[in-house]
């Protein structure tokens, strides 16, 4: 039996840019409907760290620590809204297998290094998954001004507070972990990052739109095993 992890996540840039849904579309699983705001589609790439990644039966400060980065847009399934991810690279390799096998996410095993000095936070990543597509991003990203939790209806609401992930499994079923977290605090940020690689590794070219930043310190969060989607899901967790 698969449990419920810990993870608390740390230093995340929430890096957005809005396309055209059609370019999204074709990348979903028939299951799954876009979700979209004023009518655009959004691409996500979030590099950030976890720490204390444990079973929540572990003891607190017993887990381990393992930087990621996500490449996502935005969808729901029979009204619950949520995330899919088209790739997520993260450094450890048992962290890795375990989530393709027991999470049935499409992990990469990559070198991360995650450095924050006065404020700035400097995210490497370069993906070493065998007979993976390449993928080596670097960003620089430091927030700006005060802090603030997003209001229902605006975009920086839509674009961060989610509460569900959706996958499929190699049968082509859509599974579901709900993620249960409080509201992310949330900052304006300073941003350079080179996302070409892993938006081409994808199956995108990168948007030229101008993208939409964020930052979060981070949230302490709790992850549920994977499920098999259906109409008989019980309701969504809200922030708490």
């Amino acid at each position: 039996m698969v449990v419920s992890l810990h993870m608390g996540w740390r230093h995340v840039l929430f890096a957005n840019w809005p396309v055209e849904p059609a370019i999204v579309e074709s990348h979903l699983p028939d299951a799954l409907e876009l979700d979209t705001f004023d009518g655009e589609a959004w691409l996500s790439v979030v590099p950030f760290t976890n720490v204390d990644v444990r079973p929540r039966v572990f003891p607190a400060g017993t887990g381990l620590r393992l930087p990621e980065l996500n490449l996502r847009t935005y969808v729901v399934h029979d009204d619950v809204p949520g995330v899919y991810f088209f790739s997520l690279d993260a450094e450890g390799i048992l962290a890795v297998l375990g989530a393709r096998l027991f999470h049935h996410l499409p992990y990469y095993y990559a070198a991360i290094d995650l450095v924050e000095d006065d404020g700035e936070i400097q995210f490497t990543s370069r993906r070493r998954h065998p007979g993976a597509r390449p993928v080596h991003l670097r960003a620089r990203y430091e927030p700006t001004g005060e802090r603030f939790h997003a209001e229902p209806g605006t975009r920086a609401h839509f674009l961060t507070e989610r509460y569900r992930y959706y996958t499929e499994d190699l049968d082509g079923r859509v599974r579901f972990a709900t993620i249960d977290h409080e509201p992310w605090p949330l900052s304006d940020v300073d941003v350079e990052i080179d996302t070409d690689e892993l938006f081409r590794a994808n199956g995108f070219a990168s948007p030229d739109t101008e993208p939409h930043h964020l930052y979060s310190p981070g949230v302490e969060t709790v992850a549920s095993e994977s499920r098999l989607a259906s109409r008989a899901t019980a309701a969504e967790p809200t922030a708490r």
